[in-house]
C-alpha cells in the first residue's frame, strides 16, 4: 500500500497531465514516500484519457486511470477515486496546475503539526477570475452560515483515509465533499499555499455551473427554502389580515365599497404566494425522489 494516493479530477485538461504527474513524481520522490496517483476522467471531450492511458502505461505502479461514463461532476469524481484510493492518506489535486504539487509538503507538515484528520491548502489571493472568484466566495460564505464551517478551503486537500471512506457511506447523486467533512470531524486545518493562473486553460466553470451548485447545495443538504416558506406564509398571513381587518374597518365606518381592486389585489397576492410554496415542495419532491431512486454518485465506463 501507498503512503498517498493521489486524485486527480480530470476534465478537458490533456495539455497539463504529462507536466502535473511529472511534478508530483518528483515532489514525493524526493523524500521518500510511496504514491499513486488516481486519474479520474469526468467525462472529457478532448483527449485527456489517451494522455492518462500514455502515462499509466509508462508508470503502471504509480497510476492507476479511471474512465467514468459522463461528467458527474468535480466532487462526484473525487468521491469516485476516494472509492479507488487504498493509501494511508489521500491527497485532492486539480488537474490545471492552478495547485503546484511542490506544495504538497505544506499539508503534510501542517497535518503532522497540528494533528488534524484534514488539510485545506487555502491561498492569500486566487489567480481566478473575478467571476469566478465571485462564486468562490458566495459558496464559502453560503457553507459557513448554513453549514456553521469555517468559511475557508479549497480543492487542494490532505485526508486521512479513514475520514475520507465515510463519505462512500453517502449514496446520493449530487455530493458536497466539503460540507461531509464537516459533518464527520471538527480536526480541521489549513496552510497556506501558492496558487498560481492555469498555464493551459480557462477554468470550466461558468457562472451557470455555479449558480447550479449553489442552489443543489442548498436544496440537497439544508431545509432553508423550507423555513423561509413557513416564516413567508406566517407574514403574508398577517399582512393579508391586517389589510383585511383595515378594509372592513373602512366598510363599516366610512361605509366605502370594498371594490373591485381590493379583491384582485388579495387573490393575486395570495395565489403568489401558493405557487412560490409549491414550488419549493416540488424542488424537494424532485430531490427526495432522485434519493429514493438510488442514482449512484458516478458510473465508471473503464479502468487500467
Amino acid at each position: 500500500m501507498p503512503d498517498y494516493s493521489i486524485i486527480v479530477p480530470v476534465y478537458n485538461s490533456k495539455d497539463s497531465l504529462g507536466e502535473l504527474f511529472s511534478r508530483i513524481d518528483l515532489t514525493l520522490e524526493r523524500p521518500g514516500f510511496s504514491f499513486r496517483v488516481i486519474f479520474v476522467d469526468d467525462g472529457s471531450t478532448d483527449q485527456s484519457w489517451e494522455v492518462i492511458s500514455g502515462i499509466r502505461q509508462q508508470h503502471p505502479a504509480k497510476v492507476t486511470a479511471i474512465r467514468l461514463a459522463r461528467n458527474f461532476g468535480q466532487h462526484n469524481a473525487t468521491l469516485c477515486g476516494i472509492a479507488q484510493a487504498d493509501g494511508d492518506y489521500i491527497i485532492t489535486i486539480d488537474d490545471d496546475l492552478q495547485n503546484p504539487p511542490e506544495e504538497i509538503p505544506r499539508l503534510i507538515a501542517a497535518m503532522k503539526e497540528e494533528d488534524a484528520d484534514l488539510v485545506y491548502g487555502i491561498y492569500n489571493r486566487k489567480q481566478h477570475s473575478m467571476m469566478r472568484n465571485m462564486g468562490s466566495a458566495i459558496i464559502r460564505g453560503s457553507s459557513k452560515r448554513l453549514f456553521s464551517t469555517k468559511g475557508q478551503g479549497s480543492s487542494f486537500r490532505l485526508m486521512k483515509s479513514s475520514l475520507a471512506k465515510n463519505l462512500l457511506n453517502h449514496q446520493i447523486n449530487f455530493v458536497y465533499i466539503d460540507e461531509l467533512f464537516n459533518w464527520y470531524t471538527s480536526h480541521i486545518s489549513f496552510a497556506l499555499v501558492e496558487h498560481h493562473k492555469p498555464p493551459y486553460r480557462k477554468s470550466n466553470y461558468s457562472p451557470r455551473s455555479l449558480f447550479r451548485m449553489i442552489s443543489n447545495l442548498v436544496i440537497y443538504y439544508t431545509a432553508v427554502p423550507l423555513k423561509l416558506m413557513v416564516y413567508g406564509g406566517l407574514i403574508s398571513s398577517i399582512i393579508s389580515f391586517i389589510v383585511g381587518v383595515a378594509f372592513i374597518y373602512r366598510k363599516v365606518v366610512s361605509d366605502v365599497p370594498l371594490g373591485f381592486t381590493a379583491l384582485i389585489v388579495a387573490i393575486l397576492f395570495s395565489t403568489s404566494i401558493i405557487l412560490l410554496s409549491l414550488g419549493v415542495i416540488g424542488e424537494y419532491l424532485s430531490r427526495i425522489y432522485a434519493v429514493q431512486n438510488r442514482k449512484p454518485p458516478f458510473a465508471i465506463r473503464e479502468m487500467i
